[in-house]
């Protein structure tokens, strides 16, 4: 075993993950003063950050008990190193100059170079989510590294938005698969090796003749586990609303799938994530007691949202329009007065249809609920697990966004939490990833995602 590392925390490592103290193996870590202090600001309040902030200074605490860390570093746990809050250093005397600004991330950058130069001959990084603290570390010649514990590896992120390879299979093969009594046939027909629970596939007829007799398109396909074979996916409508790719016919069946009780739905603008999920939930309405769509509300600069004006309703409006735009949509594929469009502003008037920010949906039963959670890329891996461990009996769970567009200052596409879903639970049974790769919104649209 080498020598003991000393990693230096900053604020948002802590406020990302309060049990991050924990996962630096035989590692020593110092807390800067100014940490307890950015933390000592966040206790208070119902967010995820405020929870984080709450939890790590209750295990900080029970780490020292009675003891002091003036005496030194205090043991963090059995096969763990030792844990000590620092005090505030200033810059040594050359750098004096270089960051004038009294702000904490100064504070900290100081204490962290304190740190390593006055521990000669142990390797010390400042550990921060935060890009520019970073670059101004690394500026300095202070060694510096993001929090790695739950980020996705890169290759698990290529695999999860690459397109679905498309086979070609025996005439016969597609014959029972498309025509056949089961729309089924065994897996070994299909591929050698046995594949993952709903794993998808695109299928198609053999190249000879298959232009001439109008099969040449690829036939989409699913492996269903508990059958033990692949199954044909139709293409099936919800209402009024329609696959326009195959990759939308795969998220439509997903979501229509009453034994998929997780969908996750990446993709970018336009593609038709967020729409194909009010749909589906729209079309299955008699099977739940109720529809709840949200998305958590990212504001710039991490203001709360009671700096905006207005009651409760004005300001969350411009967070819940880009739902409400879904919802007209499909009420657009209705005349007015029809009975669709009837049936969705009733369960509207009497709140089985739900639209709310994430944070409101704190203390809600989730029991026999669809809950689709749009932008989900902007929610942390915590903030995931909290939503899905609520999931009650009956309940299902469609999680829709963008991993390349994320508005949360410290995630980016390696540790959001619509990532961490998607390859936590690769491979359940209960489970199904789909990448909707092409854009449908118009072509223009298209145009623009493919070439600005």
């Amino acid at each position: 075993m080498g020598k003991a590392k000393i990693f230096v925390l900053d604020t948002n490592v802590i406020l990302h993950d309060h049990k991050a103290i924990f996962h630096f193996q035989e590692n020593n870590l110092v807390i800067p003063v100014a940490v307890i202090e950015e933390a000592d600001k966040f206790k208070k309040g119902n967010d995820t950050l405020s929870y984080n902030a709450r939890h790590f200074m209750r295990d900080l605490d029970k780490i020292s008990g009675g003891r002091s860390f003036a005496e030194g570093g205090l043991p963090i746990g059995k096969d763990k190193g030792w844990i000590k809050v620092e005090p505030n250093h200033p810059f040594p005397e050359q750098m004096q100059d270089l960051f004038k600004d009294d702000i904490q991330d100064h504070r900290i950058l100081a204490t962290a170079i304190w740190v390593r130069d006055n521990n000669p001959g142990t390797f010390v990084a400042l550990v921060s989510k935060d890009v520019n603290l970073r670059m101004k570390a690394k500026a300095v010649g202070m060694a510096v590294q993001d929090y790695l514990t739950d980020k996705i590896e890169d290759a698990r992120i290529e695999n999860a938005n690459r397109e679905i390879s498309t086979l070609e299979l025996p005439a016969e093969v597609m014959q029972d698969l498309q025509y056949g009594p089961e729309n089924a046939v065994e897996w070994k027909r299909v591929c050698a090796q046995k594949p993952e629970p709903n794993r998808l596939f695109k299928l198609r007829w053999p190249s000879s003749g298959s232009a001439a007799s109008g099969k040449n398109e690829p036939v989409c396909a699913r492996y269903d586990a508990a059958r033990d074979r692949v199954v044909l996916i139709r293409t099936r409508e919800a209402y009024g609303i329609r696959p326009r790719n195959d990759e939308q016919k795969m998220a439509l069946d997903a979501l229509l799938n009453p034994a998929i009780k997780l969908v996750s739905l990446t993709g970018g603008a336009g593609t038709g994530k967020t729409l194909l999920a009010l749909a589906a939930a729209l079309e299955q309405e008699k099977d739940y007691d109720s529809i709840i769509i949200s998305r958590p509300t990212v504001i710039l600069g991490n203001q709360d949202i009671g700096f905006l004006p207005g009651d409760q309703k004005s300001k969350m409006s411009p967070f819940l329009q880009p739902l409400m735009d879904n919802l007209n949509v499909i009420k657009g594929q209705f005349r007015p007065g029809s009975r669709e469009a009837l049936k969705i502003e009733g369960l509207l008037k009497d709140e089985k249809l739900i639209i709310e920010p994430l944070a409101y949906i704190r203390g809600r039963s989730l029991g026999k609920a669809f809950f689709i959670i749009d932008e989900a890329q902007n929610l942390t891996p915590l903030e995931i697990k909290t939503v899905v461990t609520r999931a009650g009996e009956g309940t299902k769970m469609a999680f829709t966004g963008d991993m390349f567009q994320i508005d949360q200052p410290y995630l980016d596409q390696w540790t959001n939490g619509l990532a961490h879903i998607g390859e936590k639970m690769d491979g359940q049974a209960l489970f199904q990833h789909v990448f909707l790769r092409k854009g449908e919104r118009s072509e223009l649209a298209e145009l623009a995602a493919k070439l600005l």
